[in-house]
């Protein structure tokens, strides 16, 4: 893949990302599930890694989230989250778990 090819993916990933980020946290209404957004997600920093060039300020691999409802209830954890990685692989959990041990 080159430079060009990456940059016309990395935009169009960028595009519906955040269309799947206004259905998810604006109208609460997602259309796809957790699992195939992180494909995207994914796809998308393993093409900024692969090209650095293609990293933008806006890109939502630089930002956790979008904006919750207004009608979502805030909650405070007893227990601290350490981690909003996913992970998608069996050495990846154990990663995880290896990190979370020593926390």
């Amino acid at each position: 893949m080159n430079v060009e090819e990456a940059r016309l993916e990395a935009e169009k990933l960028r595009r519906e990302i955040a269309r799947h980020d206004v259905l998810y946290y604006v109208k609460d209404s997602p259309e796809i599930e957790d699992d195939a957004y992180d494909a995207l997600m994914r796809r998308l920093v393993d093409l900024e890694k692969a090209f650095p060039s293609l990293v933008t300020e806006n890109s939502p691999t630089r930002r956790v989230g979008g904006s919750p409802r207004q009608e979502m209830i805030r909650v405070s954890h007893s227990v601290p989250m350490l981690s909003l990685e996913n992970a998608f692989s069996d050495e990846e959990i154990l990663a995880f778990a290896d990190r979370f041990q020593g926390a």
